[in-house]
């Protein structure tokens, strides 16, 4: 019986640890060739000298299982070195047919002390990398089907967060790269739709070495797997990556612990409309005043209960 990912190609950037790493060794698990892209830096932050160990020491776990990978240790979120990383994975395996974007790192800070430093930083790495990588992944795909003349296999999967979705106080630089990443997705997936290739973001919720702070005060369980575990989160990957999810394209999905949701875009909660050719400010207040009156002041616009993830 054929694996639903025999066959495959696929990238998977950031892949050296935690999530990326549960990520490529699920892939390959399910028959996909990887090829695991990690800098190596050893601080979450992006400090310290890369390293190219922690993607090697992946790849070399995929091929004691039995599998096929390669390592490639270059910066994402430098425009030449995600063209070579995806090079890599059609010269080594004649094609790429699934990007997984991981990568990212953390520079936390309130907005009124983040430096333009820090949010460069987090803005480089998250957004500009799953950018570099889905670009050039792209063309490939774009070139094999003009090439072919009909459509080819494509996947991406792309990682948003739930900070983006009902707001984290102290990462403004984080938060706004995950909503672009959304951004990026959903227009990617209008985009290549005709070519074959589907694009879609998760946001995950995870114990790595990015959440080590936020989760410090969860207790491991001693009969059961981590809830927040990545282990819990490369099955949707793998899903997402699959034939078997060809209609599954420009969607968010939130993912932890056994649970998966499909988040809804945006909808209109309540409308307006003016008795007159323009609005008034009095006519404004009228409106709106009443309709938020009964929230709490300095409450935000809900999407953590919406979802159903109300924070303490």
């Amino acid at each position: 019986m054929s694996l639903p990912l025999e066959g495959l190609s696929a990238i998977v950037t950031g892949a050296g640890r935690g999530l990326g790493r549960a990520e490529a060794l699920e892939l390959a698990r399910l028959g996909a060739t990887v090829v695991v892209n990690d800098f190596g830096q050893p601080g979450r932050d992006g400090s310290g000298a890369a390293s190219a160990d922690p993607a090697e020491e992946v790849a070399a776990e995929i091929r004691a299982a039995g599998g096929k990978a390669v390592a490639h240790t270059g910066d994402v979120a430098d425009f030449q070195q995600a063209g070579e990383l995806v090079e890599l994975a059609i010269s080594e395996f004649g094609k790429l047919d699934i990007l997984v974007n991981n990568a990212g790192i953390l520079r936390d800070r309130m907005v009124f002390s983040m430096t333009e430093g820090e949010w460069d930083a987090v803005i480089r790495v998250h957004l500009k990398g799953h950018f570099n990588t889905t670009h050039f992944a792209a063309a490939h795909w774009r070139a094999r089907a003009k090439e072919a003349g009909g459509r080819v296999y494509g996947r991406i999967v792309n990682t948003s967060s739930e900070a983006f979705l009902a707001g984290s106080a102290g990462q403004p630089n984080y938060a706004a790269a995950k909503g672009g990443i959304v951004g990026l997705t959903t227009s990617t997936a209008l985009a290549l739709a005709k070519y074959g290739v589907t694009a879609n973001a998760i946001c995950p919720r995870a114990r790595t070495r990015m959440t080590e702070d936020v989760f410090a005060g969860f207790e491991l369980p001693e009969d059961r797997l981590d809830p927040l575990a990545p282990e819990h989160v490369a099955p949707l990957v793998g899903y997402l990556a699959a034939p078997a999810a060809a209609r599954v394209n420009g969607q968010l999905l939130v993912v932890h612990g056994g649970m998966v949701a499909v988040v809804e875009r945006p909808r209109v909660q309540a409308k307006f409309d003016s008795k007159q050719q323009t609005f008034t400010y009095d006519e404004l207040d009228a409106a709106l005043t009443p309709h938020f009156a009964e929230r709490p002041e300095g409450e935000t616009f809900g999407a953590a209960e919406v979802l159903g993830l109300k924070r303490d």
